[in-house]
């Protein structure tokens, strides 16, 4: 996510992208109608997330029924075509379980060691010795966020990731030292490992970390090393590109300026403030293929894949995903995340035989993120991991 405030509010904002945020939608393929009647309980389900006030959602469930895909709400505002039923979007924090698992493939390799301190990869940085890889993949780095941060009950402003100032600034191009120097300017959270704040300079260290390693960009190793060999041809590193390429909704944003609201169109933005932790462009059968295919331990060995499942005590955050149950006790692994615009859910069961991914998107309602997007979820989660 773009702000992660809380760790609590981490789990239930999901979807949606610091609040204020705005998330995704297109166009029903061929056959989406039949399955959809296959399955009105999900039907029902993510129109459930439209009645809540968000103005779209595209679902894929995958289980032993096989797989099942539903749209809801509208493509555009204005308009009545539905969400494209495998439309690209962006997904914000998921990035994080992408960028998570070529790290600790790394460390597979014996290029990384994960509780080797950071600053052994990143020298330029200067940071504290005692920050390990680990610790940058878990949040208990204590570095400060850099799209702002909500620590031990005080607000802290980072670079400009909500309201009028990020409208302004949504087309700026940030380089990813920029926002790490930003970061490390300000003061350490808590010492290295003693507590759990959520980061995206965390990951955006990761990325980088990435690139030092290997002598390569961190979107050549994502295409090398997990795009290209699962087949993910609708998951792009955008870099700086403010587009969505292919068939994809749009995104608003509603936000208050002196004292007026104000919607705007926020399809297009410039994702590099996120490099690294929100970046990634995706479609719900490309996350479903991933998350599939990590779970059933094609991405990574046993042991790894076991570090990456082995949750912090005070937040369930493992290495790059929460370890989570539903409401009807059912184990599940986790991660979601937004940006200003868009929200992308991403859920399965450690043995991988059900998952879920979802992309939603805000129109110009306002939607209770409280009770209502909450209540939302809980149903969704409850006929995909509980129903029967």
């Amino acid at each position: 996510m773009r702000n992660n405030i809380t760790s609590a509010q981490a789990s239930r904002r999901v979807a949606v992208t610091a609040l204020a945020v705005t998330l995704l939608a297109g166009a029903a393929a061929p056959g989406v109608a039949a399955a959809q009647q296959d399955r009105p309980a999900l039907q029902e389900a993510i129109q459930g997330f439209v009645d809540a006030g968000f103005a779209g959602m595209q679902a894929r469930v995958h289980d032993q029924r096989g797989e099942w895909v539903g749209t809801a709400g509208v493509r555009k505002l204005g308009e009545s075509a539905k969400p494209p039923a495998n439309g690209r979007f962006r997904i914000g924090s998921n990035t994080k379980t992408f960028v998570a698992t070529v790290v600790l493939q790394l460390v597979a390799e014996g290029k990384v060691g994960l509780d080797s301190p950071a600053a052994d990869h990143l020298p330029q940085f200067g940071l504290d010795r005692r920050i390990t890889v680990r610790m940058l993949l878990q949040h208990t780095s204590g570095v400060f966020n850099h799209t702002g941060d909500y620590y031990d009950g005080t607000v802290l402003p980072g670079l400009p990731s909500t309201g009028q100032e990020w409208v302004d600034n949504r087309f700026r191009a940030y380089q990813p030292e920029e926002l790490v120097r930003f970061a490390l300017s300000k003061p350490a959270l808590f010492a290295p490992g003693t507590d759990w704040n959520y980061s995206n300079t965390g990951y955006t260290l990761a990325a980088l970390l990435i690139e030092q390693v290997t002598g390569h960009s961190y979107a050549e190793e994502m295409q090398r090393r997990i795009l290209r060999p699962l087949g993910l041809r609708d998951t792009v590193v955008p870099g700086a590109r403010t587009g969505i390429p292919g068939p994809h909704a749009h995104a608003y944003y509603r936000y208050q300026d002196a004292g007026q609201w104000k919607t705007v169109d926020v399809t297009r933005q410039n994702p590099s403030l996120i490099f690294g932790a929100g970046d990634m462009i995706s479609t719900t059968r490309d996350l479903q293929t991933f998350f599939s295919a990590l779970m059933t331990g094609k991405l990574l060995p046993a042991p790894l894949l076991a570090e990456m499942r082995t949750p912090h005590p005070k937040s369930g955050y493992g290495l790059g995903l929460y370890v989570e149950q539903t409401t009807c006790g059912v184990p599940v692994l986790r991660h979601n995340g937004s940006t200003i615009g868009y929200g992308a859910l991403m859920y399965g069961t450690p043995d991988g035989s059900k998952t879920l991914t979802a992309s939603i998107t805000l129109g110009d309602a306002d939607v209770d993120v409280a009770v209502e997007y909450p209540k939302a979820l809980d149903k969704l989660l409850g006929e995909v991991f509980c129903a029967g």
